[in-house]
């Protein structure tokens, strides 16, 4: 088990939701494939639903909605990365190159929020905590255990992720393709080029879960509608892996870690 008990230093992925179409369907779907618990949520918040595992907040779920003439959002899940001030780091995202979509808004009394895009167009969330620190249990089958960013230019996204939420980038001899995201020293996430991607795939950040066993979860995915993007493969010192797509097109990763991750 992987449960959170301290506070997310400013930087580390800290949640993480999705925006679909159909909430109840989305809850029911995620339900079935991870075991979560999920119920859609009061009025005040948008009927979000803050879905659990083992009674733990694990990822959120809330439906997608137009704002005035606009479309619809697309439907994917949202990296959300920690700050102690999301005022500043809003400031810091556009000073260096970055666009604000949704910019600084408060979440009751639970925390601050903010969307925004880095100079290549990836999305990511900002999550200032007050009452609610985010995801309570990580790394472990079910949860978060890892999140990926594909980009047109691998160098100035880890420039950018540096200057505004304060990210070191370095190797990772365990995982050559990639170049480490880290706070205060701990990898926390990693970037990778778009070479091997069809082409049309925008920058995007790739939430990554853990499972027990990833062949029997894509099964499971397929007979409930979902789509293999990149179908099982092992990953040399890191696991067995998928790229996968839930009924309603949001992309996400599977993981059979060969090694528990850390805490």
């Amino acid at each position: 088990m992987s449960e959170v008990t301290a506070p997310y230093e400013p930087g580390t992925p800290c949640w993480i939701d999705l925006m679909a179409p159909d909430q109840q369907a989305a809850l029911d779907f995620y339900r079935d494939l991870f075991g979560w618990q999920g119920e859609i949520g009061s009025e005040e918040f948008g009927g979000y639903s803050v879905c659990t595992l083992r009674g733990k907040s694990v990822a959120g779920i809330m439906k997608s909605m137009s704002m005035g003439d606009q479309p619809p959002p697309p439907t994917v899940w949202t990296t959300y990365f920690a700050s102690a001030d999301a005022d500043a780091t809003q400031a810091a995202i556009t000073a260096n190159g970055g666009a604000v979509i949704a910019p600084v808004m408060d979440v009751g009394q639970i925390g601050r929020m903010l969307i925004a895009a880095d100079p290549q167009g990836a999305v990511f969330g900002v999550w200032q905590p007050l009452e609610f620190p985010g995801a309570q249990i990580v790394n472990e089958p079910g949860a978060l255990v890892w999140n990926q960013l594909s980009t047109t230019d691998p160098e100035a996204a880890g420039t950018f992720y540096q200057a505004a939420l304060g990210l070191e980038a370095g190797p990772m001899p365990e995982m050559p393709e990639f170049t480490g995201l880290m706070v205060k020293g701990r990898v926390i996430g990693g970037v990778q080029g778009m070479e091997n991607l069809p082409p049309g795939v925008p920058p995007h950040w790739l939430v990554n879960f853990a499972v027990d066993d990833t062949d029997s979860t894509v099964d499971a995915l397929v007979r409930a509608g979902g789509s293999v993007m990149a179908p099982a493969f092992d990953m040399e010192k890191v696991g067995r892996m998928a790229v996968l797509q839930d009924p309603q097109g949001a992309t996400f990763a599977v993981v059979a870690l060969s090694a528990p991750a850390a805490p």
